[in-house]
């Protein structure tokens, strides 16, 4: 019986109709367009393959990259029996004949490629299966998944694997596709030029999703080629990748985050609507907002917070789509104010220090004597109300006594934050001239 997804089953007929992504798919490592990242002279793959040394392997990209035809033809490469199946599908009954059927294979004298797309999806248990049937050579393992490993797989898995990143295709990579996929047709697409780029545009660099468009507009009898405006009519635009709990939606905000720290608006608008683009709830992003406006911003321009939060406001009292322009202005507000993390990096500087020094008490002149036994004790002895003194300012100690002072809080000369330095500055001055 041949196994699940097993390259010894029988094909389809010749005579059936095969979709193009079928008919073009490589029958070479050298016919793969893309990936020179992995598969190049002095690439991972490309080293191993030269030295004879082929280890585990877990590939992580989107879809439509060429993961399983790069793993099929790795297998064609080595002279390994080539075995795939799904995450998804496959459970632990169809995953222990799997490995018997390997087993049998290598005491035959041939070894076995596992292909396991999805892999992410077995659990923990699932994962740590593999390990013995790797360990011993029963199999070498090559896992595809769409998700970041370093969150969806076993430590163990992935001390015994070497992960590889397979890219989006690039905008050159689809025209060589495209340009294969004519001469496989016999025919060019009818389109224009700039309709030719839209339809790249819209595979969104995955290489099956262009295919099948390819497929399609192929399919279409017109008299005269189509321009962007026709083919858009004809075509849905494929919707953009985003997960708004996955690998996508950290990545996205990771972006419009430093964006804004880096003062850019044109960028930070940008990623701020590809989010809503791909359904992010703008709550959240009014909430990452404000967030930004006390991380990156701080006292540099007090009035940042404010805004967000009036923007925040705004779109609860208004919704979408109308209340996004609110954030769409909070956004640029941001990215153009001055920055500084002075009061971020001063409060993680506090908690370091109150968890260093542990229980040390305050100094015992700032401490309320409200019975006679504490007063007894020194409590409040030689405390100085500032605002008797000169200045209103006595330069008092107010750290634990056994504590040397810090400096916690250091402005930036940026904003109204330039105005707090100087004033820093000059309590520093002034405290040195009462405690001397």
């Amino acid at each position: 019986m041949a196994d699940l997804f097993d390259s010894s089953a029988p094909s389809p007929s010749s005579n059936a109709p095969r979709p193009l992504a079928d008919r073009l798919r490589p029958r070479a490592l050298s016919e793969v367009i893309g990936q020179q990242q992995v598969l190049g002279p002095d690439a991972p793959l490309g080293v191993m393959l030269a030295s004879g040394s082929l280890s585990s392997l877990v590939f992580w990209g989107p879809p439509g990259v060429g993961k399983t035809t790069i793993a099929r033809l790795l297998a064609d490469e080595t002279d390994l029996h080539f075995v795939q199946i799904s995450a998804i599908f496959t459970g632990v009954p169809e995953l222990r004949k799997v490995f018997e059927a390997a087993k049998h294979r290598r005491q035959n004298g041939q070894g076995t490629l596992l292909f396991v797309d999805e892999i992410h999806r077995f659990n923990k248990a699932q994962q740590d299966g593999f390990l013995p049937h790797m360990e011993d050579g029963t199999i070498l393992l090559v896992g595809a998944t769409t998700e970041n490993p370093s969150f969806e797989l076993n430590a163990a898995l992935l001390s015994r694997a070497q992960v590889l990143v397979l890219e989006r295709l690039a905008l050159a990579d689809l025209e060589r596709l495209t340009q294969r996929a004519e001469k496989e047709l016999g025919k060019p697409l009818p389109l224009k030029g700039p309709a030719r780029e839209a339809l790249l545009e819209m595979a969104d660099g995955d290489g099956r999703a262009l295919l099948n468009l390819i497929e399609q507009v192929a399919a279409w009898k017109v008299d005269e080629k189509l321009d962007t405006d026709a083919l858009s009519a004809r075509l849905m635009r494929r919707a953009a990748k985003y997960d708004k709990s996955g690998e996508e939606h950290y990545n996205l905000i990771s972006a419009l985050h430093k964006s804004v720290r880096g003062s850019d608006p044109d960028a930070a608008l940008y990623w701020f609507a590809r989010m809503l683009e791909g359904g992010e709830d703008p709550r959240f992003l009014a909430r990452r907002l404000t967030r930004m406006a006390v991380e990156d911003i701080g006292l540099a321009d007090p009035q940042a917070q404010t805004h967000c939060l009036h923007a925040w406001e705004t779109y609860e009292r208004l919704g979408s789509p109308e209340g996004e322009l609110a954030l769409a202005q909070a956004v640029i507000y941001l990215a153009l104010a001055p920055k500084s993390n002075a009061g971020y990096a001063a409060y993680k500087n506090a908690r370091a220090s109150a968890k260093r020094t542990g229980s040390e008490p305050p100094p015992k002149h700032i401490l309320n004597a409200p019975t006679s036994l504490m007063e007894d004790q020194g409590y409040g002895k030689g405390y100085q109300y500032d605002h008797d003194a000169e200045d209103g300012f006595s330069g008092q100690n107010y750290f634990p006594e056994t504590m040397k002072r810090p400096v916690l809080y250091a402005p930036v000369e940026r904003g109204f934050e330039r105005e707090l330095k100087r004033r820093v500055e000059y309590f520093a001055k002034l405290r040195e001239k009462r405690q001397g």
